[in-house]
């Protein structure tokens, strides 16, 4: 089937490249003319495993192309999947104009009947608001062309995105007629050849679905945080807590590692966002405001850790931290609401000297914190470990998990290791020489 898909980011680019792979014909849309002209050299954006292979593969066999012009790719499709952004405004709710002004150049430019898909994250009960502006645009040219709008979320998670997208766990269809869903069931019939993973329901609660699936794991990640907080201060252990709860088949252990909170561009988004949907709707979200607050909380405890350990240290003045890890989780440069940005401001405020690294989320953060002089860019762990008073863990990247820890402490000035996801174990580290700290883990300091 010849698919359009409007919007070349990390949802629009992987369910593009991967509805080419199943054998569909794409025409991605963007109005970035630069990103569009790098997309046609096979040159990607974002850092996405397994992306960039796809997206020449499929180009060079003819079945993925890329456009700036509307005419012509809502010419191409049969179908027409909107994957713009949807950020938050500063009230938390969530901000649909990309969504509303990409639904008007539909309308403006479809020539013949289309199905219409909001992949896009979105506010409950907008496919009715695509519906009505498609309409009125067909109306202003005087034109009757059938269309429908269904309501497809997408469940892709960063560093995994593109097996994701080929082996999904469910696809989400909010169709209101049947000819839609038998269209969206004709696309996806590649996926689901091993078995059938199509849900099919109403638009309104495909798009719930969607928050509602992010905010039950954003809930069990600030769950297992205030777990860890407990677990510390009376002298539990949460990594053992978790594999107690999590053999509970009724619990599994999904989700149930305690860390520095969660970032990203979906998780803290949606989660304002539906709490913004419930206040306006009359409801109290409690239990989401509590989530957010949490996770608020714990992007910053790792700081209070080291301020901590350093006041009975002469202070964190002129310390140098090494910082292991800036993406907001591994396989991915993004930043987006990075635990790492609000760790780096709030020591760079201390006075502290700061030495970076991360595998590839390094030229995103050099656009953030620039030419700061109390900033030294390493080339890998071990370099930024070179007099350093104190190390910090705030992604778990593979190649952190295996380190030479002999040759770290050597070339550390002081002994302090943070470790903001519990890699490690804790005995262990000690007996290598360091001052351990992690979450929701007894502290193992040098006597």
């Amino acid at each position: 089937m010849n698919i359009t898909i409007i919007g070349t980011g990390y949802v629009g680019l992987v369910t593009g490249a991967c509805f080419a792979e199943m054998g569909h014909a794409v025409m991605c849309l963007d109005i970035d003319t630069a990103k569009i002209e790098k997309l046609k050299k096979g040159e990607i954006p974002i850092y996405e495993p397994g992306l960039e292979e796809l997206v020449k593969r499929n180009s060079l066999s003819n079945r993925l192309f890329f456009t700036t012009a509307y005419e012509k790719a809502v010419g191409f499709g049969k179908a027409c999947f909107i994957a713009v952004p949807t950020p938050s405004r500063e009230d938390g709710s969530c901000n649909t104009s990309y969504v509303e002004s990409v639904a008007k150049h539909i309308g403006e430019t479809m020539q013949e009947p289309l199905v219409i898909i909001n992949k896009s994250t979105v506010p409950v009960g907008t496919a009715s608001l695509v519906r009505s502006i498609v309409a009125n645009a067909l109306a202003k040219r005087g034109v009757e062309i059938p269309f429908d709008v269904v309501s497809n979320p997408e469940f892709l998670k960063e560093g995994a995105a593109v097996q994701d997208c080929l082996k999904p766990d469910r696809i989400i269809i909010g169709a209101d007629s049947p000819q839609a869903a038998a269209v969206l069931k004709e696309i996806y019939a590649p996926f689901t050849v091993s078995h059938d993973k199509i849900l099919i329901m109403d638009t309104l609660s495909a798009e719930m679905t969607k928050y509602a699936a992010n905010a039950m794991l954003a809930t069990r990640i600030s769950f297992m945080n205030e777990i860890a907080e407990i677990c510390k201060r009376v002298g539990a252990n949460v990594n053992e807590v978790r594999k107690g709860i999590g053999s509970d088949t009724r619990i599994g252990y999904h989700f149930l590692y305690p860390g520095i909170g969660y970032g990203g561009s979906c998780f803290p988004k949606d989660i304002r966002a539906l709490m913004a949907k419930a206040k306006e709707v009359g409801c109290e979200p409690k239990i989401l405001e509590a989530v957010d607050e949490i996770n608020s909380r714990q992007k910053k405890l790792l700081g209070l850790k080291i301020r901590s350990y350093f006041s009975k240290h002469g202070g964190i003045k002129n310390r140098t931290i090494a910082v292991w890890g800036l993406s907001f989780k591994p396989d991915t440069d993004d930043l987006r609401e990075a635990p790492s940005l609000i760790f780096i401001e709030e020591l760079l405020r201390e006075g502290a000297k700061l030495r970076l690294f991360d595998p590839v989320a390094m030229p995103n953060a050099r656009k953030i914190f620039k030419n700061n002089p109390s900033i030294s860019w390493c080339e890998d762990e071990f370099d930024a470990a070179k007099g350093a008073d104190a190390v910090a863990l705030l992604t778990e990247w593979k190649q952190f998990r295996l380190v030479n820890f002999q040759t770290i402490r050597r070339e550390m000035k002081g002994k302090a290791f943070f470790d903001g996801r519990n890699q490690y174990k804790p005995m262990e580290m000690k007996h290598k020489g360091f001052d351990y700290i992690s979450i929701g883990v007894p502290d193992q300091l040098q006597s």
